[in-house]
């Protein structure tokens, strides 16, 4: 699943393969990651425009175009690949942004639960104004004033986009299992220390993750051992527990993260 440091990494490869280029041409295979625009004004809209320094916030890339302005989200299995445009097409390319010269931009997702959208200044807004602080940029107090006083568990907050925006499921486990803190615990419940601690090990896992442009399944992370067929915690040994938070499949270590506090 597509978190901060995977989009981040999306945003460098548009920076490095796309920033200057012109749009030759835009094949839209699948309009089924279309939100709100047709293939048809896609097309027409981003013929000939270059593309300008593209920025992050949260999940969303946003790409500038000299006129509208492109939103990507990624969901659960996009991606934003460039290739020559001889490589052998992906069966899940839904859309290809033709560069004058040889180079594309693919935009590929198996389940196609988010997507692509086109949308001028207000519409950027729009869509910015309904996300909280972005994660990776968030500052001790603006963090703990926004999980301060809330009743929600502390998993369910960190992974509300419009309370903070860029951790998903994989980030959120990582981030409270550093923090000693089971993810169940009410948000409204952690004192002063312990929301200091979860700021400053957030901002610690985002520090080691954006440089490689995913969550790192590091053995020495939760990350690493979530998915072992009986996994282990690598700090304690003890045996890791799964289960639902909020609806989420979950993973934490009930040694380290007791569920009392």
């Amino acid at each position: 699943m597509p978190e901060l440091p995977d989009v981040e990494g999306f945003r460098e490869v548009l920076a490095r393969h796309g920033e200057g280029h012109r749009v030759e041409r835009v094949e839209v295979a699948d309009a089924g990651v279309l939100r709100g625009v047709s293939a048809a004004r896609l097309r027409r809209e981003l013929k000939g425009r270059r593309l300008g320094t593209p920025t992050r916030h949260g999940k969303w890339l946003i790409a500038p175009t000299g006129g509208p302005t492109l939103l990507l989200h990624f969901g659960m299995t996009g991606r934003l690949v460039h290739c020559a445009a001889k490589d052998e097409p992906h069966p899940h390319d839904r859309v290809v942004v033709a560069l004058r010269g040889d180079g594309q931009l693919r935009f590929r997702d198996q389940r196609k639960l988010q997507g692509i959208r086109l949308e001028d200044d207000a519409g950027v807004r729009r869509v910015l104004d309904s996300q909280g602080p972005d994660a990776a940029e968030v500052d001790r107090a603006g963090f703990e004033e926004l999980v301060r006083g809330r009743r929600a568990r502390v998993k369910s907050v960190l992974i509300d986009q419009s309370a903070l925006a860029g951790l998903g499921n994989l980030l959120a486990d990582e981030i409270l299992w550093r923090a000693r803190l089971h993810p169940a615990r009410r948000a409204d419940s952690l004192d002063p220390d312990e929301l200091r601690r979860l700021h400053g090990r957030m901002r610690g896992v985002l520090r080691s993750a954006v440089p490689t442009g995913r969550v790192p399944p590091r053995r020495s992370w939760l990350t690493g051992h979530r998915d072992d067929p009986d996994p282990h915690c690598p700090r304690c040994g003890h045996p890791l527990r799964r289960g639902r938070v909020s609806g989420r499949g979950t993973v934490w270590c009930p040694h380290c993260q007791p569920e009392d506090g």
